[in-house]
């Protein structure tokens, strides 16, 4: 329950939500009923604003996608609702729950039977055309990063960091097809970019290897 002072807090609407959802009977029933519906169309939105990566989906998918994350951005609500604090509006909060599992669902179904692609792959695309165009200043450093990955880091760390630095694979996928957890394979990714760094820079090379932090 939130704390005396927190519920002090709380607009009208937001306090409402709360009884409600903790009510029993056919109160808390339309509650739920309602707080899904909003659930689902904050779903909705996400994956329409992702749509481009579910082009290989029929448009009933979308909608069976969409009446997932609101199924499970509700039980994850109720499952949080005591830690809600009240410094946003109820509705607003909720709607963040929906948001991240439509997300999340969106990256798996966009990577659902597609091999993640081989290192040499990786390592080819990024070094075409439009890089090599680019002097031989780049050429020579892409070169320190390719040595470094092989020698400087561990398998584990070289294929989490090749996967999603260079082929952008979501972390919860990789965890999947890995069979790991996304806290172990974002130790792994943490630790390959400080040794890869160090190794750089030992090298004479600066580089930002934090740019594509999966959130």
């Amino acid at each position: 329950m939130p704390s005396e002072t927190a519920a002090q807090l709380l607009d009208e609407e937001s306090a409402l939500w709360l009884q409600q959802l903790r009510a029993d009977g056919a109160e808390r029933e339309r509650a739920l009923a309602e707080l899904h519906e909003l659930l689902l169309k904050a779903s909705r939105f996400e994956i329409g604003r992702r749509r481009a990566s579910l082009s290989h989906l029929r448009p009933g998918d979308h909608d069976d996608l969409a009446q997932q994350s609101a199924d499970d951005a509700l039980l994850a609500v109720l499952a949080k609702l005591d830690q809600f604090r009240g410094e946003s509006r109820f509705t607003t909060w909720a709607y963040k729950f929906a948001l991240l599992e439509a997300g999340v669902k969106v990256r798996r179904r966009a990577w659902q039977g597609r091999e993640i692609p081989l290192e040499e792959e990786a390592w080819a695309e990024l070094s075409g055309p439009t890089r090599t165009e680019r002097g031989a200043e780049d050429a020579e450093l892409f070169a320190a990063i390719r040595e470094e990955v092989e020698r400087s880091l561990g398998p584990r760390q070289r294929e989490v960091l090749v996967a999603v630095a260079l082929n952008d694979v979501p972390i919860d996928v990789l965890a999947e097809r890995l069979d790991s957890t996304r806290g172990a394979l974002y130790k792994n990714l943490h630790d390959a970019r400080r040794k890869l760094r160090a190794a750089l820079a030992a090298r004479g090379f600066e580089l930002d290897l934090d740019r594509k932090e999966e959130r």
